[in-house]
């Protein structure tokens, strides 16, 4: 049976400023960009989710909920370096570490000898590690595999650790709500309520065919999961499957013209990306344009040959009839073939959550 752990820093970006100037704390704080730049939260502390503050809500937004919320400038270097300090922690027990963003990671510990074995133990030594070392919280969860590790590590947050035992998955999975499952979200979620699938319990009596009518090739994972199976391994190395580029306008961006002049600042960004990510194969090129009233568009075309700025103006000669309209956020990238697995986002020029591989400029 594997011994999986799920870590995930409680409010990363926010508990870095906080424990860095310890006058905000009790404090309503989030990081994120600029209300005036269009600027969106990328994480925020639990006083300030008091609110009703989320993360990728504009800032805007944020502060007319909350007119005495602290938004930071986010510091990218300084949370890769507290970064690195928490994955040297994690490589004290294990090398099976597969990394899903800045803040969490998979471990696998089922060879790990210390204490005795037990992946509780462990969980608990990294947790208090990490808070005297660091000086910030991490929750996690303890489970035979990824899917209920991941649960759990969610169950008790903030600074919390969740252990679910083999002999107690198919109790825990049964009182499931289906919103606890990584991928249902609202939409998926009011998609099920429609056939009275509220809980793990009530997937458990569909059968695949069914599931796989109503909710396509995810019905697979669904079906497994509500009897608390999830074969995936635990991948210390993952390969981009994709990088792209993108930015948020201070002003909305109006006309095809001005647009294609931001496909080219764009271009410029993707290829020096490209140049870093080293020597992939391409499968296809994208472009995506999301208007001032929220709607968005992706084109995306299979494409294999040499990249040039002419392909991504097509591209968005395409999409722009759907949009018809001012623009918010344009975004422009490649898709690599199949043995790249991973994706990198890069944020131009205002700042917005950056989708980064964990300590993917560590190693």
């Amino acid at each position: 049976m594997r011994k999986i752990i799920h870590c995930d820093c409680d409010c990363f970006y926010a508990s870095v400023e906080l424990r860095d100037d310890p006058s905000l704390q009790g404090r309503p704080v989030a990081v994120g960009g600029a209300a005036d730049r269009r600027g969106v939260v990328a994480t925020c502390n639990y006083e300030a989710r008091a609110f009703g503050i989320h993360s990728a809500m504009p800032t805007a937004s944020a502060m007319r909920r909350c007119p005495e919320l602290i938004v930071l400038t986010p510091r990218m270097e300084k949370y890769r370096e507290v970064a690195l300090q928490i994955r040297e922690i994690f490589g004290r027990y294990t090398s099976e570490i597969e990394p899903l963003s800045l803040d969490e990671a998979y471990l696998d510990v089922s060879n790990c000898s210390d204490f005795q074995g037990s992946a509780t133990r462990i969980a608990q030594a990294i947790r208090r590690q990490v808070r005297e070392e660091v000086g910030i919280t991490i929750s996690a969860g303890v489970a035979p595999n990824k899917f209920l590790a991941k649960v759990a590590s969610d169950w008790d947050k903030p600074d919390g650790l969740t252990v679910i035992t083999p002999a107690q998955v198919d109790e825990f999975v049964l009182g499931l709500p289906v919103k606890k499952i990584h991928g249902v979200g609202k939409v998926m979620a009011a998609r099920m309520a429609e056939h009275e699938i509220y809980s793990c319990a009530d997937l458990r009596v569909r059968s695949l065919e069914e599931l796989l009518t109503l909710f396509g090739k995810f019905g697979h994972q669904l079906y497994d999961y509500a009897r608390g199976i999830d074969e995936r391994l635990v991948k210390p190395h993952r390969e981009r499957k994709s990088l792209s580029v993108e930015t948020t306008f201070a002003q909305d961006l109006v006309g095809v013209d001005a647009a294609k002049a931001a496909v080219s600042d764009l271009f410029v960004e993707l290829e020096k990306r490209l140049i870093r990510a080293g020597d992939k194969r391409f499968s296809g090129a994208f472009v995506k344009l999301k208007s001032a009233d929220f709607r968005q568009t992706t084109i995306d075309r299979r494409h294999d040959g040499e990249l040039s700025l002419a392909l991504f103006e097509g591209l968005l000669e395409g999409a722009w009839p759907r949009m018809a309209a001012a623009l918010r956020l344009i975004g422009i990238g490649v898709r690599f073939s199949a043995k790249e697995e991973q994706t990198e986002k890069s944020v131009l020029p205002y700042f917005r959550e950056e989708q980064l591989d964990l300590f993917s400029d560590l190693d």
